[in-house]
């Protein structure tokens, strides 16, 4: 975790500057798709007048420092999960005061996992509209060029997603100047364009575009579909925020980000203002003939840097939402030895890799995909507004009145902005919204499989203290070793131990029992890793706590157990696992067919050695059956 203090100005703008490559590469293309779709969308088009321009540029500009600047930079940015932001960080910070099982409980939980699942739905889209908005860029220089565009884009994607496995701890260092001769580039192709119809500025008067939306109230109201392209990526802010810090993020979007993006957006009205028939790609148009092929490759690398961001942030959403108990264990690889949130998942990759290049192919260009693009951002957008609403009033003990007015206008915003995007819906809306339902109901499904498995599970299970005091009157012989046991539930005896001494009639000289229990806080101190207490006759109790951004080193963890009086010897220390096979039934307390989708997510889910890092010729597997 980052966080860098404005007195620390050499580190304050090494973090800035990488910010700008990781947490801005999505909003930061944008220019790319926005302001052509607002004019040249085929189901609203706003008609290009000098009125219709300044309005739509109004939008734009008052929409970038309201809810990018005002919701996310200055606002949201506060609610942070000690340093960590994102929507399941948020999540975990409204749900801490909130009582178990409570409706309230059950609603925020469900407000932050399909504002999650929308996140995902964002990671689809965004490689694919940025990747294919940047190669069209060809069809501006040649016309023949036009058959190439889908399968370059193609080419260019399944590129991005074969380098995942090798991580971005080098390249990455690349991203950060890359992003700022991005944002050079915009600024420069911007100016000279204002400096030729220096009137496009009146726009930054907020009267232009309440006269556009009063005056054309339902062509306004159809564009807002179209403006709100401008702040996709907004929500990286917030996400990323754990690894830079709040200061450098501010500090790169006020001094260079904004600008530029605003700077680029009034240059491509100005153009549009002298030459309507610019609209076909205002953006590329800017610049001068010569410097298409080069601003398309740079175009081209932006959008990659872009991609990779969401990717990876999808990659980060995943284990998040494995270690909160949410999502089946998938394979974690780290592809960087210095930095432990570079991780790779090659299921989830290789998932995201065939959805992508689907909707490419499947939409076409990207202002089909622009009609997908907007209600799984301002659906985000939205519930990160109720999620802190809960957060000003539990942690930061606002008033309700005063959380109410800090909330609400954003609601109303971004209320505006989702009820627009609702009418894309069939126009292609319905991708992300039907692909966020379905990972909601992964996501849900597993968590109340979960919870009913363990709940069947404690129903045989023995209280671990009269079946060590039994123990004392003999009749179990102890072999030399150690045994570690896994159990959720620490005061009870565990299944795989039952069964152990029911087949081989013995114990081990020391018996542990492991519980690893994930906090509300993104990290836990290494301090503070482990708990160990004697049980008596031989037995040990350690609770090891992990935050859910930690990654779980089971044997790491049992090092530390050598302070507390309690040292392993790991080639004398042998790991017994329970692994229950699940027999799905009618009139269960869940839906069979869930039953049945919990059922293949456990049999296929990563094992338990490979998620806790435990040496797999030490692990000692002991299978029941169990009746959902």
């Amino acid at each position: 975790m980052n966080t860098a203090k404005p007195a620390d100005k050499s580190r304050l703008h090494s973090l800035a500057l990488a910010a700008l490559g990781v947490v801005y590469g999505d909003i930061g293309t944008s220019p790319l798709y926005a302001l052509k779709e607002v004019f040249s969308n085929e189901h609203h088009p706003v008609p290009i007048t000098p009125d219709n321009v300044l309005g739509i540029l109004s939008l734009v500009f008052w929409a970038l420092m309201a809810v990018v600047s005002g919701k996310y930079v200055l606002f949201i940015m506060r609610a942070d999960n000690r340093g960590e932001g994102g929507i399941m960080a948020l999540m975990v910070l409204a749900l801490r005061k909130e009582k178990p099982g409570s409706w309230r409980r059950n609603s925020l939980v469900t407000l932050g996992l399909f504002g999650a699942a929308l996140f995902y739905g964002d990671g689809i889209i965004t490689p694919a509209i940025s990747v294919l908005s940047a190669v069209e860029g060809l069809e501006i220089i040649a016309p023949a060029f036009k058959p190439f565009v889908i399968p370059l884009s193609v080419l260019v994607l399944i590129g991005l997603f074969i380098i995942q496995r090798f991580g971005t701890a080098r390249v990455g260092k690349l991203f950060g100047p890359v992003m700022v001769l991005w944002f050079m580039v915009l600024t420069v192709m911007g100016v000279v364009n204002i400096v030729a119809s220096p009137g496009v500025l009146s726009a930054i008067n907020p009267a232009w575009g309440v006269s556009f939306l009063t005056t054309h109230p339902g062509i306004g109201f159809f564009s807002l579909g179209a403006v709100v392209l401008v702040l996709t990526g907004g929500e990286a802010l917030y996400a990323d925020m754990g690894h830079f810090g709040r200061w450098p993020i501010q500090l790169a979007w006020f001094g260079m980000v904004l600008p530029a993006l605003l700077i680029n957006y009034f240059g491509q009205g100005a153009l549009l203002l002298s030459n309507p028939a610019t609209i076909e790609n205002p953006f590329y148009l800017l610049a001068p003939e010569w410097a298409l092929f080069p601003l398309v490759v740079l175009a081209t690398i932006a959008t990659v840097i872009a991609s990779q961001a969401v990717i990876s942030g999808a990659f980060s959403m995943t284990l998040q939402a494995m270690q909160l108990s949410y999502s089946p264990r998938f394979e974690v690889q780290h592809t960087s030895e210095s930095e432990m949130g570079q991780i790779f998942l090659p299921a989830i990759n290789g998932l995201l890799l065939v959805a992508v290049v689907a909707l490419v192919i499947g939409f076409g260009s990207s202002s089909h995909l622009a009609a997908a693009y907007g209600i799984a951002v301002t659906g985000t957008m939205l519930i990160t507004n109720l999620l802190a609403f809960v957060v000003a009033r539990n942690e930061w003990r606002w008033t309700v009145w005063q959380a109410s007015a800090c909330v609400i206008p954003f609601v109303l915003i971004d209320l505006a902005f989702f009820s627009a995007n609702s009418t894309k819906i069939v126009a292609g809306g319905w991708f992300p919204l039907v692909f966020g339902l379905l990972v909601f109901t992964v996501l849900t499904t597993w968590k109340q499989g979960r919870d009913l498995l363990h709940e069947k599970l404690s129903q045989d299970s023995i209280d671990m203290a009269p079946f060590i005091t039994s123990l004392a009157l003999g009749g179990a012989t102890r072999v030399p070793g150690t045994a570690v046991f896994l159990t959720s539930r620490p005061q009870g005896v565990p299944r795989a131990m039952l069964h152990s001494l029911k087949h081989y009639k013995v114990l081990h000289e020391r018996m542990v029992i492991v519980t690893v229990r994930i906090l509300d806080v993104p990290y836990v101190a290494e301090a503070e890793r482990v708990a160990v207490t004697p049980l008596g006759e031989s037995f040990w109790q350690v609770i090891a706590h992990y935050g859910f951004k930690d990654e779980p080193d089971l044997p790491a963890a049992l090092a530390r157990c050598a302070d507390h009086g309690l040292e392993f010897e790991m080639m004398d220390t042998s790991f017994f696992l329970g692994r229950e096979t699940l027999i799905p039934r009618f009139g269960g307390k869940m839906a069979y067919w869930r039953v049945l989708l919990f059922a293949v997510m456990f049999r296929n889910a990563s094992s338990l050695t490979a998620f806790f890092k435990i040496p797999t010729n030490r692990v000692v597997e002991l299978g029941s059956q169990v009746v959902l």
